[in-house]
């Protein structure tokens, strides 16, 4: 039988600022009665959630963790309270809960018990870098992060490449980062001079650039990314 309470996805920016541009003011007035929430980190959703619903007395709320700090008895006290029908929101540490974090599972779960599922507007680097890049928009392959290992990692960006050059399709990946400076080298290490990179770095925040341009011309001058959230991309233009 299906459930009559909501599981709302909400969008949060990396760094945990709030701005209109990111959330629509019109989102987040369809979460203002939320007080039940699933989190991916429980310190960044606690200060996201004051600048995002600053009117909600957050220590009066109840938050459950997913992912790795989740445990059984936690999830299933909050099914339990949501077969009540009360609502629920789900925050991931950054981005689009279900995208590229374990933000899914908790849906998955959602449908399973007939809940109703709604995902809010807001900041998704992965398809914002997609629609800046010039790159392929209609056939595209997002494959998260890449081997750690460096001949497995170098022989899986040769594979995108050749992807990209053969299907047209755009390939779109990205890395923890602290080492998004060692995937870049090798990047233009693996790849052949004349194929098309996009950087898409610290979307949606102040410090926001996005270039594409060829292997060849990244070689020539080569951005530090340390500690950036950056979206890859490897396509045609």
């Amino acid at each position: 039988m299906p459930v009559k309470s909501t599981l709302y996805l909400i969008p949060s920016p990396i760094d945990g600022s709030y701005n209109s541009h990111q959330v629509p003011l019109a989102e987040t007035e369809r979460i203002a009665h939320l007080r039940v929430f699933v989190v991916e980190n429980l310190k960044h959703a606690r200060r996201y959630l004051r600048k995002l619903l600053p009117e909600v007395a957050i220590d009066d709320c109840t938050f459950y963790e997913m992912g790795k700090h989740a445990t059984p008895e936690s999830l299933s006290r909050l099914w339990s309270t949501m077969k009540s029908g009360t609502d629920a929101g789900v925050i991931s540490e950054a981005g689009l809960p279900g995208v590229a974090d374990p933000g899914g599972s908790v849906v998955s779960m959602a449908h399973q018990m007939g809940m109703r599922v709604i995902p809010l507007i807001g900041p998704g680097s992965i398809f914002m870098a997609l629609m800046a890049s010039g790159f392929n928009g209609q056939q595209f392959s997002f494959h998260g992060y890449l081997p750690r290992e460096g001949a497995d990692r170098s022989k899986k960006i040769r594979e995108l490449e050749s992807q990209a050059h053969r299907t047209g399709y755009t390939q779109i990946f990205m890395e923890t980062p602290f080492r998004n400076n060692a995937l870049l080298d090798d990047i233009l290490k693996s790849c052949g001079s004349s194929t098309m990179l996009c950087i898409a770095r610290a979307i949606s925040q102040a410090d926001e650039c996005i270039n594409t341009r060829s292997i060849q011309d990244w070689q020539k001058s080569t951005p530090n990314l340390h500690k950036v959230p950056v979206i890859f991309l490897i396509g045609k233009i």
